[in-house]
């Protein structure tokens, strides 16, 4: 594989990560807000509740805009990597769900 692929994706996985956890931390701070709780308590009622895989799946949400975002910009390879950084996520889901 070409370095400046492999960088591209590089990237893509990155931004995909970021975006995955800024878009569970607006879940988080909204679902906080609606229930006047800090989001640490509203992060901990969801893993006793067992909806982490919940709180990472609405905040891959955010990956179709970075997605996108590359398409428009014909920066294929980062939206794999974007792609990629979804895939973990769904990943991590399951495992979340099972154990």
């Amino acid at each position: 594989m070409n370095k400046t692929i492999a960088k591209e994706l590089f990237i893509g996985l990155l931004i995909g990560i970021v975006s995955n956890l800024a878009g569970s931390y607006l879940y988080l701070f909204f679902l906080s807000n609606v229930k006047e709780l800090s989001i640490e308590s509203t992060f901990d009622v969801a893993l006793e509740q067992g909806l982490l895989g919940t709180v990472i799946a609405l905040g891959a949400l955010l990956n179709f805009v970075a997605f996108f975002v590359f398409l428009k910009k014909k920066q294929y390879y980062r939206g794999r990597g974007v792609i990629f950084a979804t895939l973990i996520a769904a990943i991590i889901i399951l495992i979340s769900k099972f154990y």
